[in-house]
């Protein structure tokens, strides 16, 4: 039939973009791995076309970028990124927590209690991906309360643009004695919505990305350092 001739080549191409999507979220296509068309072609079983739309369609999600002499390559880490899109993130997410407080319920919160036990369940076993699916489904579950669809659409957008960071973070963090920065402020976080307290469900939010913000500065430093 006609229509099934134009829908094939579409949905072949919106598995090609899951597959390098989720390569690149959970780190095994990490910043500044180079893109080749062909290479991936022969990885994922298809012709070169649907993996160069794919690729086009990484570009304009902020994932991918051009380099000179390269081509496609995952977009590569700086601190002048790290600060804007944590500035962004800042400013919806803290907005989102205190509206979803308002309006998050008994079973929300319980909801975000059994995201959060995974997550520590993912920490004690130095899970990175699994501890960013829990700490974004915990989140989730609250920014949804708010609802808002566009404002939760915008922020796992963000999500993912600074996933690569996020992954940063993570690993830095498990590997320090004594640091309970990715747990500490999710536990905060949920006991304020259980309180039905807006702002401080708002000012844990705005510390927590604070410290996420410093803590992969530090991090991305030092790896420039060589350190």
């Amino acid at each position: 039939m006609p229509i099934s001739k134009r829908v094939e080549p579409a949905l072949l191409t919106d598995q090609v973009y899951e597959t390098i999507h989720q390569a690149i979220l959970s780190g095994d296509l990490a910043a500044g791995s180079r893109l080749t068309v062909r290479e991936l072609a022969e990885q994922v079983g298809t012709s070169p076309m649907p993996v160069r739309e794919a690729i086009r369609r990484l570009e304009e999600a902020g994932m991918v970028e051009r380099q000179p002499h390269r081509g496609a390559v995952v977009k590569a880490l700086t601190l002048e990124e790290l600060l804007h899109v944590y500035d962004i993130r800042r400013l919806l997410e803290v907005e989102a927590a205190r509206l979803g407080a308002q309006h998050a319920t008994a079973q929300d919160c319980d909801r975000m209690q059994a995201e959060y036990d995974l997550m520590l369940e993912s920490i004690a076993g130095h899970q990175v991906i699994p501890l960013l699916d829990h700490d974004e489904a915990l989140l989730e579950i609250l920014y949804r309360a708010a609802g808002n669809p566009l404002l939760v659409q915008m922020i796992r957008g963000l999500w993912q643009q600074c996933r690569a960071y996020k992954i940063v973070g993570a690993k830095g963090t498990l590997e320090a004695v004594g640091d309970d920065s990715l747990w500490r402020y999710q536990k905060d976080l949920i006991a304020a919505v259980r309180a039905g307290d807006p702002l401080a469900a708002a000012s844990v939010n705005d510390a927590s990305l604070v410290n996420a913000t410093d803590r992969i500065r530090a991090l991305l430093a030092a790896q420039r350092n060589g350190s």
